[in-house]
């Protein structure tokens, strides 16, 4: 896979470069480190794009390594998905899937030259303890009364942690720095901690398992990683990163460079709060359509094209990274304009009754899947005597600079006749339930004689359409930022228009199609068969992807 457009210069790119050019690399090796605990989301597709995709700009590896140190919030079904996402997006990690476990053995080796060069020690503080001894952002922290435990105390102590002989959480091997530094994650932080749980991988081998920050930077050393890139909260984080790879014997060193995070507005990034509207059974799942997972865009018809394209267009800085939904919409929409083929549905449909239709004689007439792309094909575009159009195409009491149907109005199906509108049959309440409508024979493919009609409408033939179910999804939340109002709960502003379900019409040429093809339903939008329900031939379900044109923003 190739980027569809030319990179857009960024301080990481510019700092690769001159790393490329002054010989301190030659070549890189950058890396993306879920932990797999979750379904990743568009903010981790931002990752994604930036770290293989600059391994592919700049002929590099890029590894996928799962951050698996958190035992009893991981499993493989996380993993696998997102492998999956890795994939879909158009990219591939160099060599086999990496663990952070399979590092274990390697850490503990390291955690153990630590304690023997004095730098790290076996504390027995309780959590709550530790924390009143860790001090604030104005004051200095006090020092553990374990800190200064023999280099022999501190080996034997840290060997029966993993030996199993005491309880979770009553100890834990903290490296040994400084507890008045200004910088509390070097206030002598835990590196490891006595947890029994149960390991997708490694199973109940061990029962201590290694902090983040000091498993993450070894890692990306005994992977050569050259560039090791974070979102801006890591920033604090980077001199422990340093002090960890400066005292320990290990030969590379990976520089870390931080970027801002992905805010995208009407929706969240949150691990915690998606997996909250999952388990509350507010969506339908992590693959919900509205949701900003990953595998939720796929499902709505989301391309990897266009995601790749968002990710490009927002750029990478330090700076805030609050994007408007309408921008990741934007980028589908355009992708999808000369991608896709079009036809014709109807979502809400208004029976026509063409009254002069004569059997034998009225024609269809065969028509392109797209405009520009002839190499699409065509097929044809059948019609009959009773045919189904858009209901809001048509207007009793016009607004002004309508071009639609009204009565005693013509316009033009798509494809085919000039319609005049002669008679409109109610409903004892009043609502209009059918047109009766005359074509004129003398319009097909060509204009009528006398007269210009401007409007023209999509439609599909009663006798051959096909029934399907059209899932149209807005935004899940009625407020740009849902999480934003401390003193309000989230899910308050679930959108309960996010999801409309609409049994339409469409034409009969999609009958078989595969799950996840796409199309632009004429006039309506992007739609794409659904990847769960859709059963080519028996169920037809599309779910709209996108608009034709951004509605949010009048």
């Amino acid at each position: 896979m190739s980027n569809e457009r030319e990179p857009v210069p960024h301080f990481i790119r510019n700092i690769i470069e001159d790393d490329l050019k002054s010989g301190k690399h030659q070549s890189i090796v950058t890396r993306f480190p879920p932990e797999p605990n979750g379904y990743l989301h568009v903010g981790h597709a931002k990752s994604i794009c930036l770290n293989f995709g600059l391994a592919q700009d700049f002929s590099g590896k890029c590894n996928l390594r799962f951050d698996d140190t958190n035992p009893e919030k991981e499993s493989e079904e996380y993993a696998n998905s997102i492998q999956e996402d890795v994939r879909w997006l158009g990219f591939q990690w160099d060599g086999a899937v990496r663990w952070a476990s399979d590092y274990f053995d390697a850490l503990y080796g390291y955690a153990v030259e630590l304690i023997n060069s004095g730098k790290a020690y076996v504390c027995d503080l309780t959590p709550d303890e530790m924390r009143a001894y860790r001090g604030t952002l104005t004051e200095p922290g006090k020092n553990s009364p374990y800190r200064e435990r023999s280099v022999a105390e501190n080996l034997d102590l840290f060997e029966r942690m993993k030996n199993g002989e005491f309880p979770d959480g009553s100890k834990v091997l903290r490296a040994k720095i400084d507890m008045a530094s200004p910088n509390i994650n070097m206030r002598d932080p835990a590196i490891y901690r006595i947890r029994r749980a149960h390991h997708i991988r490694t199973g109940d081998k061990w029962c201590i398992y290694p902090m983040y920050d000091y498993t993450h930077c070894i890692s990306d050393a005994l992977e050569g990683i050259t560039h090791s890139l974070c979102t801006l909260e890591f920033e604090d984080h980077r001199p422990l990163y340093d002090w960890v790879l400066d005292n320990i014997t290990i030969p590379c060193h990976p520089r870390q460079y931080e970027f801002s995070r992905l805010e995208l507005q009407f929706t969240l990034t949150s691990k915690r709060k998606l997996n909250q509207l999952v388990t509350e059974k507010l969506v339908s799942g992590w693959d919900d359509p509205r949701m900003p997972t990953i595998t939720g865009m796929r499902r709505r018809g989301y391309t990897p094209s266009g995601i790749r394209e968002f990710a490009r267009r927002i750029g990478i800085s330090k700076s805030d990274n609050v994007i408007d939904m309408s921008v990741l919409e934007g980028c589908i929409r355009e992708d999808m304009e000369t991608s896709v083929p079009r036809v014709m549905a109807v979502v809400q449909p208004l029976k026509v009754v063409l009254t002069n239709f004569a059997a034998g004689v009225t024609q269809s007439r065969e028509a392109g899947f797209h405009p520009n792309h002839p190499e699409f094909g065509s097929r044809d575009v059948p019609i009959a005597r009773e045919i189904w159009i858009e209901a809001d195409d048509f207007a009793e009491v016009p607004p002004e600079g309508w071009q639609r149907l009204v009565p005693g109005g013509e316009v033009r199906l798509r494809y085919s006749y000039v319609i005049r509108c002669d008679e409109v049959v109610k409903d004892a309440q009043g609502r209009v339930t059918e047109l009766r409508c005359s074509l004129d024979p003398d319009t097909l493919g060509k204009n009528p004689q006398g007269r210009k009609v401007k409007g023209v409408i999509h439609w599909v033939s009663a006798e051959h359409a096909l029934p399907a179910e059209m899932r149209l999804y807005d935004r899940l939340f009625t407020v740009a930022r849902p999480d934003g109002d401390k003193e309000r709960d989230f899910r308050e502003f679930i959108n309960p228009q996010s999801l409309t379900v609409v049994q339409g019409w469409v034409e009969p040429c999609v009958r078989d199609i595969a799950p996840e093809t796409h199309f632009q339903f004429e006039r309506l939008g992007y739609f794409c068969a659904d990847r769960r329900d859709h059963v080519p031939g028996e169920k037809l379900v599309f779910n709209r992807s996108v608009t034709l044109k951004d509605s949010w923003t009048k």
